[in-house]
């Protein structure tokens, strides 16, 4: 499926849907309402950031917290005061130090984030992050707080003042529309009004459950077909358009597994560990249940038989880091042949259904990426009640549905969250919900907003001459690469040479009749939220079928233009940098160019790393899925990445050791990419001479460089937080991207004069690319 279609897709983020898509970005926690980069055909999801919760109301707060807040912002102005004056007395004798407003500002920044108590030798995050990390308490509401959501919530802020104002003339009709949407989301007293009522009689057009009342029914295939296609839940199996890896020229269907209400097998099948959350989750289950019409007793009964199914299902659930390689679980095949690998589906009504109006017939191509699952699941299926199976199907569209209901519902869901996150109750404005539900469904007509209101044009100029830099930079360290031989090094230079980029947003969303014909098929009723959301999951499943048999476009992206985040897609060999991460503290035009390199050029350095880890490496420079390394390269590519895996491996937190084969990917692109952007700042140190410094920091450029890597990262979570991290998360928590990676650096080792030896100077380091 394309990117474009993926965001639409995936409405409702962090709302338990499960993504079905490949990709590759920066973050994927849960800071940043987005969407990822193309996720791999495996279901695994490699991205820079993820979606945060609510924050705080100031009328929540206490008279100490508040004189405490005042203190902290006295105490921030002094420290900029300190930080200019000493600034002056600094350049009297060092003629070369920065003292724009700019640099005097940001100076003190990154000074207030630092604690020198450390030695960057022993632990280089806690160093860069110690003082940030002090003064920033974790806010009531978050599992997880840090540099990005306050670019996230910055965003969110412009949005919010954009949606309101609808009196804004010479906007398109699409950007109309996500005005309605937004209104409508804001409008309370409807929804309250409206209570329960809009999923109950959705649930009773598809055919009941037994939460209810006696129900005996003999329609699995009619409720299957009616939840997979027009309220896209993936109840057993995800079916899905999305490009053939083979053949990146076309999309096809794409059949995947599916079917956990958690994140994560593991919270089903470590239930010692997870008791809390797996009881938190069936308290929210019944409290659902009984708003929804069941009684306290029965729902509760029928709950943990659905927990216990769901068990079943997470025992068949092959794990992720078991799913890596993709030339092993792709399978294409006619449709015919899923009638054979799951007989208990009646699979060409069903593939009809989810794909009208298009036309299909038994010989459609499929690619399936979870064959022995399909044939388990066939099973269970086999063997389950009836009425289990069609409570669970319900369920999935309850899940989905429920917090676009009355605060009852939104209230059960807080709590369940506040056990698997480890979150305090806060008082959410309602407009960040709306906001974040808004981007999602209609976030290219709200990002065409949020583009003409903030991103300055001549920052994609930037942002390409920064990325040819540090593209330069990697291909020429493809020369020093000793364990790849010649060919397939020429190969991975020219891929590198193809990759394409795509900066700030897509083109067709500043073309207000192209805007409108995308949204044209998309009616948005004023004041009725639940009926929006429904019309857009019929609307997305349209566009979903449209693309099939078609050429994947170049123009259509996963993320919207304000998300705080990038991407790597492998079936397109191409790199996107929303306008929403081209700002502080990543970028900016006025800052010295060692912290834009070691900001938003780490970033790009790691999207184009994201080409050549574990997973991205299997696609040729066309976006195919083929073998063009030599056999001698691919043992020697092991070789090198199992350093890695061990490395990363031996970090813990809370007691909980990482899995460093599932976060290879991301770890290899941390790794390239802050050895590309220093040797491209390097090379431009080169060109351009020395940049002033920074005042009063009493560093070089070159420390300043992997201080602001380091400080990008800075952040709080929970320890639940923490732990469902470990276990679903591709990325390695904050603090090991951090140091994991600075101690693979001979670089950082040099500027830092590191001994020999010290944890971030260890004498046998990981290097790859």
């Amino acid at each position: 499926m394309s990117h474009f279609q993926k965001e639409m897709l995936t409405r409702g983020k962090g709302r338990n849907t499960m993504s079905t898509y490949k990709r590759t970005t920066l973050d994927d926690d849960d800071l940043v309402d987005s969407a990822v980069d193309e996720v791999y055909p495996n279901g695994m999801q490699v991205s820079l950031m993820g979606p945060s919760h609510s924050t705080r109301c100031w009328a929540g707060w206490t008279g100490m917290e508040k004189r405490l807040l005042v203190l902290v912002g006295f105490l921030s102005a002094a420290l900029l005061v300190s930080v200019l004056v000493m600034g002056i007395h600094y350049k009297h004798d060092h003629p070369r130090v920065c003292l724009s407003e700019a640099c005097v500002t940001v100076a003190s920044t990154v000074m207030g984030a630092l604690n020198r108590k450390v030695d960057p030798c022993e632990d280089f995050y806690a160093f860069a992050c110690g003082g940030w990390v002090q003064a920033n308490p974790l806010p009531d509401g978050h599992a997880r707080w840090g540099t990005f959501n306050n670019l996230w919530e910055h965003n969110q802020a412009i949005m919010k003042h954009l949606l309101e104002n609808t009196s804004m003339t010479g906007i398109s009709e699409a950007e109309r529309k996500a005005q309605r949407y937004y209104q409508a989301c804001m409008n309370e007293d409807k929804i309250k009004e409206l209570g329960a009522r809009p999923l109950q009689e959705l649930i009773n057009q598809t055919g009941g459950w037994a939460l209810t009342g006696p129900w005996d029914k003999d329609n699995f295939q009619e409720v299957l077909i009616t939840v997979s296609s027009l309220y896209r839940t993936s109840p057993f199996f995800s079916v899905y358009v999305s490009t053939d890896s083979k053949n990146s020229n076309s999309n096809v269907i794409q059949v995947d597994q599916s079917g956990l209400g958690l994140p994560s097998r593991d919270y089903y099948l470590n239930t010692t560990a997870n008791h809390k959350v797996l009881t938190a989750y069936l308290n929210f289950l019944v409290e659902v249940g009984v708003l929804l019409g069941g009684t306290e007793a029965s729902t509760r009964v029928q709950m943990q038989e659905i927990l216990d199914f769901e068990t079943t299902l997470a025992n068949i659930t092959v794990p992720q880091e078991e799913r890596m390689d993709e030339e092993l679980i792709y399978h294409k095949m006619p449709a015919r042949e899923l009638q054979t690998l799951a007989p208990v589906v009646d699979w060409m009504p069903l593939l009809s259904a989810v794909f009208a109006p298009v036309e299909l017939n038994d010989s459609e191509p499929v690619v399936v990426y979870a064959k022995e699952y399909l044939q388990q699941v066939s099973d269970l299926i086999n063997s389950t009640s009836k009425s289990l199976l069609n409570t669970y199907m319900m369920l999935t569209v309850v899940r989905k549905m429920a917090s676009n209901l009355d605060q009852r519902f939104q209230d059960a869901e807080e709590r369940f969250l506040e056990a698997m996150y480890g979150t305090k109750k806060s008082c959410v404005p309602r407009w960040k919900l709306c906001v974040s539900d808004t981007d999602s469904a209609l976030g290219f007509s709200l990002g065409a907003m949020f583009v003409k209101a903030t991103f300055v044009e001549d920052s994609k100029a930037i942002a390409e001459d920064m990325i040819s830099e540090i593209k330069a930079a990697f291909e020429d360290h493809l020369k020093y690469v000793s364990w790849m031989d010649p060919e397939t090094k020429k190969d991975a230079k020219e891929k590198a040479d193809a990759i394409y980029n795509m900066i700030g947003y897509p083109k067709f969303i500043m073309d207000h009749k192209e805007l409108d014909k995308v949204f044209s098929d998309y009616e948005v009723v004023k004041d009725l939220y639940f009926q929006n959301v429904i019309q857009y999951y019929n609307f997305s499943a349209r566009v979903t079928a449209d693309q099939l048999r078609k050429a994947p476009n170049r123009d259509q992206w996963s993320m919207t233009p304000a998300t705080v985040n990038a991407y790597y897609s492998p079936t397109k060999n191409e790199m996107v940098f929303p306008a929403g991460i081209l700002q502080a503290p990543f970028y900016s035009r006025a800052w010295p160019k060692a912290l834009n390199f070691g900001g938003i050029g780490v970033v790009m350095g790691h999207e184009l790393t994201h080409a050549f880890d574990d997973q991205g490496r299997e696609y040729d420079k066309e976006g195919n899925l083929r073998s063009w390394w030599k056999n001698s390269s691919v043992e020697a590519f092991k070789k090198q990445t199992q350093c890695m895996v061990e490395q990363y491996s031996n970090y813990s937190i809370n007691r909980e050791p990482l899995n460093g084969k599932h976060t290879l990917g991301e770890n290899i692109a941390d790794n390239g990419g802050l050895k590309a952007a220093y040797k491209a700042y390097e090379n431009w140190v080169r060109k351009n001479g020395e940049e002033e410094v920074l005042p009063a920091l009493g560093m070089t450029n070159q420390q300043l460089f992997f201080l602001g890597f380091a400080q990008v990262w800075c952040s709080v979570r929970t320890p639940e937080s923490s732990h469902e991290g470990v276990i679903t998360d591709p990325h390695s928590p904050s603090r090991f991207r951090v140091i994991g990676t600075v101690s693979n650096s001979p670089e950082f080792a040099k500027h830092f004069h590191c001994p020999p030896d010290t944890p971030m100077n260890p004498s046998r380091k990981c290097e790859l690319w």
